[in-house]
């Protein structure tokens, strides 16, 4: 699949930002939990997100879409226990049926998940949080085997906030008896949005969204839900928003973004505001305006409420047309500079050594054949498509549909040459 951009065409208008991908990869999961029916609403119709219902019913649920954006979930009394290796490795939330099964069954066979080539993503904290709740964890032939043994709540010290780790602990500790503890997690608005749904099927969770989270755990197989419907809504994507504010930056006049919570988007709105843009705030939106030049600045990527790594690769176009050196430092991954290499056949002036890359500007871009090496490097080829001179097309971009739903038809709406090529 690729991707023809002519660039050139000045964006203008509103966009409507799409549930939050790795939100709802985390309930559809999640959701395993749950005796009885699960809605979920607010869910993008994304490469990722289909991947996901596809392990639901192979492990022998129900998955089905109701309607554009909501999806039906139901697992049987007894289903199966082993994530199927080939489904698992094209993506890596396929982990989070880990915490799930475990709280719901008590034992689990997940394969060392996949996803973008970004780096190492070790699952040593998954391991070491099972275990702390008592359940026997081997790591053989890829796969994480997980077996209740003595289950108790514990005390979790992660010595890095990793956002999996922190949704797998939280999810197995709301089946385990008693009172579990985890410091130093995310504090990711996703996990604020699992806690909340985890509470409305009559978990006690606290402290979502800081350093310390606690779980009140109950019986194995207990649930105030039972056979009731339960609804619930994703939040939206601050990196499909954040994306086209950068987007509205490097070749907008006004954009106005959708369906948004501007405080997860502060470290974004902040930077943007540092290069010279008007970022208005409003209930549930935000506009970009353009009015001159860009300025330099330098970004360094951390956990939330840092700024995001997957927005990295994008405002990493945004520095190539600005006036001055920017520097960015990534603090997350070890293999997020790839699109570096990418830029460069356009005409950027980027400078890579480890974990920084140092990016002159301005400078002239030029349409390019490119590739999209992961799925934000994708959306950052596409930001320089916009701005570049002439025709770029990015190969490899179905990586960009894993992430992004409607990407052709929300730019196109915005003023963008842009079409999809099989």
């Amino acid at each position: 699949m690729k991707l023809v951009i002519q660039g050139g065409n000045m964006l203008r208008g509103r966009v409507r930002v799409s549930g939050a991908k790795n939100a709802a990869l985390l309930l559809i999961a999640a959701s395993a939990i749950v005796r009885g029916e699960v809605i979920l609403d607010n869910v993008p119709r994304i490469a990722d997100v289909e991947t996901q219902l596809e392990i639901v019913r192979a492990l022998g649920g129900r998955a089905e879409w109701q309607e554009a954006n909501r999806v039906l979930l139901n697992w049987p009394d007894q289903f199966e226990a082993i994530v199927p290796y080939k489904l698992a490795k094209k993506l890596r939330a396929s982990n989070l049926f880990l915490g799930a099964l475990a709280a719901r069954i008590g034992q689990v066979q997940v394969p060392l998940p996949g996803g973008c080539d970004i780096g190492s993503r070790p699952m040593d904290l998954h391991v070491k949080g099972l275990n702390a709740l008592g359940f026997e964890v081997v790591l053989e032939h890829g796969f994480i085997d997980a077996r209740a043994r003595e289950l108790r709540g514990g005390r979790i010290y992660l010595d890095f906030p990793s956002v999996g780790a922190t949704e797998n602990i939280m999810m197995a500790a709301v089946g385990i008896p008693g009172t579990t503890v985890v410091e130093n997690v995310a504090k990711e608005p996703e996990i604020v949005d699992l806690a909340s749904f985890l509470n409305a099927t009559g978990a006690t969770i606290r402290g979502a969204g800081t350093d310390l989270i606690k779980i009140e755990g109950r019986e194995p197989g207990a649930r105030s839900v039972s056979s009731e419907q339960m609804r619930f809504s994703v939040i939206p994507d601050r990196i499909e928003a954040g994306t086209y504010m950068i987007a509205a930056a490097a070749m907008g006049t006004e954009v106005t973004i959708e369906n948004v919570i501007s405080q997860h988007l502060q470290p974004v709105i902040a930077k943007l505001q540092d290069m010279g843009l008007d970022v208005l705030v409003d209930e549930d939106s935000l506009t970009v305006r353009r009015n001159g030049s860009l300025q330099a600045t330098d970004i360094k990527t951390f956990p939330y409420p840092g700024f995001p790594t997957d927005l990295q690769s994008p405002i990493m176009v945004l520095l190539c047309l600005a006036i001055g050196t920017g520097v960015i430092s990534e603090n997350v991954f070890d293999n997020r500079f790839r699109v570096a290499d990418e830029l460069k056949r356009m005409g950027a002036q980027i400078r890579v050594k480890g974990h920084t890359a140092v990016v002159e500007g301005p400078v002239r871009l030029l349409g390019a054949q490119v590739k999209a090496t992961d799925l934000r490097a994708g959306a950052a080829l596409i930001v320089a498509g916009l701005v570049a001179e002439g025709e770029t097309e990015i190969c490899q971009a179905e990586l960009i549909a894993r992430g992004y739903e409607k990407v052709v038809e929300k730019f196109s709406a915005l003023g963008a040459r842009i079409k999809c090529v099989d």
